[in-house]
């Protein structure tokens, strides 16, 4: 045999033992190799369809204050159908703030404020009992404590008009002083906490771009 042949089997004994090598170390491929990056399911679990359960309870948002087949609760169903952007959350946040709000410019006497936040109608017998009280040399010294109830009780949307009213019922704690021009007390007293208890009827035109809400109705 010569010694070329010798070099051939001897060059061909290397190639199999590298491959020898390599099977050894890579190991070998067979059927579906799952792909890179995606882990599989953990034993015993099974992917399952979305399932959708009929009688659910319906917008939340809504829900979480009134009953959805209500008056009230069809009456904000209506108005977020105008207005997509409408929250009953978020206007209750609202009214909650514009109550305090209101309460305090009344008490301070602060019409411009009263202005931005009443409708004309209930704005004049607040500015009317404001200059009476003015005229009389009173002042006022309060603050307010905080809002104990906050709760939604009717609601009416007219799909006519776009006309939605949202009617809220507060209860506010305040301390409230009256003096006269000598200082002397003539309503309140200084540390006295007094719960006032207010029904407030807010309104707005659904399909304006004014997202504003005016108070257009009070009582007790």
């Amino acid at each position: 045999m010569g010694s070329q042949m010798i070099q051939i089997i001897i060059l061909a004994g290397i190639a199999l033992f590298l491959i020898y090598r390599l099977r050894n170390v890579l190991g070998t491929r067979e059927g579906f190799e799952k792909p890179r990056g995606v882990q599989a399911p953990a034993p015993g679990r099974r992917d399952r369809p979305f399932e959708v359960i009929e009688g659910g309870s319906g917008d939340v948002d809504i829900t979480h204050y009134v009953e959805l087949e209500t008056p009230a609760g069809k009456a904000l169903a209506a108005m977020k159908q105008i207005d997509p952007d409408f929250s009953v959350a978020e206007f209750a946040h609202g009214a909650r703030a514009a109550y305090e709000m209101i309460v305090m410019a009344y008490e301070n006497g602060d019409l411009a404020t009263l202005r931005d936040y009443l409708a004309p109608e209930v704005f004049e017998p607040f500015r009317e009992a404001i200059e009476a009280r003015d005229a009389k040399g009173y002042t006022v010294e309060a603050s307010f404590a905080g809002i104990r109830e906050v709760k939604l009780l009717e609601a009416h949307f007219d799909p006519q008009s776009n006309e939605a009213d949202i009617t809220m019922r507060f209860v506010g704690e305040l301390t409230s002083v009256v003096r006269d021009p000598e200082g002397r007390i003539v309503e309140g007293a200084p540390n006295e906490l007094k719960q006032q208890r207010d029904i407030w009827t807010f309104s707005r035109d659904m399909g304006s771009d004014n997202p504003n809400w005016l108070l257009t109705g009070t009582g007790s």
